[in-house]
């Protein structure tokens, strides 16, 4: 069976080393073009391209998913199946090529979770079970039929980068069993409407943007934690505190808090400190003590770092959202 493998960051490199190392013949590999990125603005290699590049696999790299020279050339590979893990949305003359069809990896249990950033909104809704679904890719996104699914507990400490390396192994088994199972022919398909619990709001994955990003502290203790958390390590969780006394203000990156219990007799969103070890923001429910940040222009430090080199730090307050 000739396989076509399509995707772009280290989250896909493990489905592709899975692949390989069960002697599936993966006869090309499609990525995005290179582009420069960082300071010095270096033309920077997709991290599929990388690996494909270390084991000789050829590859094809489009600006248009639509150009009528990269679709011929996809024609000629003769592919039997094409398979897609974070990739691009594909064009309808892509998808339906291969004969065995074209299918996706999810890191979500379809049919929750459709879109862009699954796994940071599972954790930000503070979900308890998140997992992966193979399906075939059919014309609306993430909607096609089911082919394998798998379960994934969520613990209370896990960020999104420890989930996202949890579910980027098990993806890789998901996705080989996947292809074992199309390859004998022993599978069944199952519609996404099976899984929808009636009078049950189904929960979207969108893209993740700036705003998404900025910290609501007039929300519960738990519902900051979990954004907190669901954002890190990147793109990460930022609020703005501002020094009561100069005015003076600094954007501040959070990567890392924990929750301290209690009751406090602030009424409003404060910070307290003792300037040395500890910042807490007083929020409804509790405490969220931070423990790792990244204040605008500097490198990411804990907290005792920063408390250390800041003078004045006791006059700080959180500039709220208005």
């Amino acid at each position: 069976m000739r396989i076509v493998f399509m995707g772009t960051p280290e989250f896909a490199v493990e489905s592709l080393k899975a692949l390989v190392t069960a002697g599936k013949n993966v006869c090309a590999v499609v990525t995005v073009p290179d582009k420069p990125a960082g300071r010095g603005l270096q033309t920077q290699k997709s991290d599929i391209k990388q690996y494909a590049e270390e084991i000789g696999i050829p590859i094809l790299q489009p600006v248009k998913l639509k150009d009528e020279t990269f679709v011929n050339e996809l024609k000629k590979l003769n592919a039997d199946l094409f398979i897609v893990v974070a990739f691009r949305m594909l064009p309808e003359v892509v998808w339906q090529m291969p004969k065995m069809g074209t299918i996706n990896l999810h890191a979500s249990l379809l049919p929750n979770y459709r879109g862009a950033a699954p796994i940071n909104w599972a954790i930000i809704n503070g979900e308890k079970v998140t997992g992966l679904t193979t399906f075939f890719i059919e014309k609306e996104i993430d909607m096609g039929k089911i082919i394998h699914f798998e379960e994934v507990k969520i613990k209370e400490s896990d960020n999104a980068g420890i989930l996202h390396d949890t579910l980027m192994t098990k993806g890789a088994y998901l996705l080989l069993k996947t292809v074992n199972s199309i390859e004998n022919g022993g599978y069944e398909t199952y519609s996404q409407s099976q899984f929808i619990i009636p009078d049950q709001e189904l929960r979207n994955a969108p893209k993740i943007n700036r705003q998404t990003c900025r910290i609501n502290w007039s929300l519960k203790v738990e519902e900051i934690y979990n954004h907190i958390r669901g954002l890190s390590p990147y793109p990460g969780a930022w609020t703005i505190i501002e020094n009561n006394v100069t005015n003076e203000q600094l954007t501040l990156k959070i990567f890392s808090t924990e929750i301290i219990d209690g009751k406090h007799n602030s009424k409003d969103i404060n910070c307290l400190t003792d300037g040395k070890k500890h910042f807490y923001i007083t929020t409804d429910g509790g405490l969220i003590s931070l423990l790792e940040i990244q204040p605008e222009g500097r490198k990411r430090m804990n907290i005792e770092d920063f408390l250390r080199g800041q003078r004045g730090v006791k006059e700080w307050k959180i500039k709220e959202i208005t």
